[in-house]
């Protein structure tokens, strides 16, 4: 009797272990990373490669002495993905002071101000800038994020030395529905309208009130009387 009492105390207790290991632990609260996954996602990268064309041979008309302490060069390009909202650049609209400053003296400040104000608004996508390219025996590359609502790649430089002179681009890199794995496009000079100056080296002449950003048809970037391409652009997805 007295045994058969120990193997019930001994089964009560192994129960009652069981069922204390048994016990769920508390479960932390899921984060739902779906969300930020499909973003990142849904975002397509172009590694971009800028080969410039803007030489003597090319554009002999008062092409800037390259003996002169700023050489020739093209300042580092900036510029985002866009929707139909937002663009940086557009014939015949004045502007900004941030698309003034880089085509007159080359800086991004405060156009990166402009393009991080329009990615708050949704406008825009992410920022991508690279650094300036001086020697045009090479080229430059960076890297631009494009996605469904944002397929459109706006960028520009400033074509230095010039008065508000600058190369820009803004292209659709979504054709048919789906992101092209590559495109390349010229890059045409345009003069911002910031600036009434006529040369190259032209005293710094603000115009007032602004004049309507254009592309450029003026002899310091024609051969042969036909306006020609200072680059290309290569978008390549990676």
């Amino acid at each position: 009797m007295h045994t058969r009492s120990k193997l019930l105390n001994l089964a009560v207790l192994t129960t009652l272990a069981l069922a204390a290991c048994g016990k769920p632990a508390p479960v932390a609260p899921a984060v739902d990373a779906a969300p930020a996954a499909t973003e990142m996602a849904a975002q397509t990268r172009y590694k971009v490669e800028f080969t410039p064309a803007w030489t003597k041979a090319n554009f002999p008309f008062e092409y800037p002495d390259t003996s002169l302490i700023h050489k020739p060069h093209f300042s580092g390009w900036i510029g985002t993905a866009h929707n139909d909202i937002y663009r940086i650049a557009q014939a015949g609209t004045m502007p900004t002071p941030g698309l003034e400053n880089l085509s007159e003296m080359g800086k991004h400040d405060p156009l990166d101000a402009e393009i991080k104000a329009a990615i708050a608004a949704g406008n825009a996508l992410a920022l991508a800038e690279s650094e300036p390219l001086k020697d045009f025996s090479q080229s430059v590359t960076f890297e631009i994020s494009v996605d469904e609502a944002h397929p459109m790649a706006a960028l520009v430089a400033m074509i230095a030395p010039s008065p508000d002179w600058f190369a820009g681009v803004d292209v659709n890199l979504m054709e048919n529905g789906a992101f092209v794995a590559s495109k390349s496009v010229d890059v045409m000079a345009w003069d911002s309208g910031g600036d009434d100056g006529t040369t190259f080296l032209a005293d710094d002449v603000d115009t007032n009130p602004k004049k309507p950003s254009m592309q450029s048809t003026g002899e310091h970037f024609m051969k042969d009387g036909t306006t020609m391409p200072v680059g290309t652009l290569s978008f390549t997805r990676m």
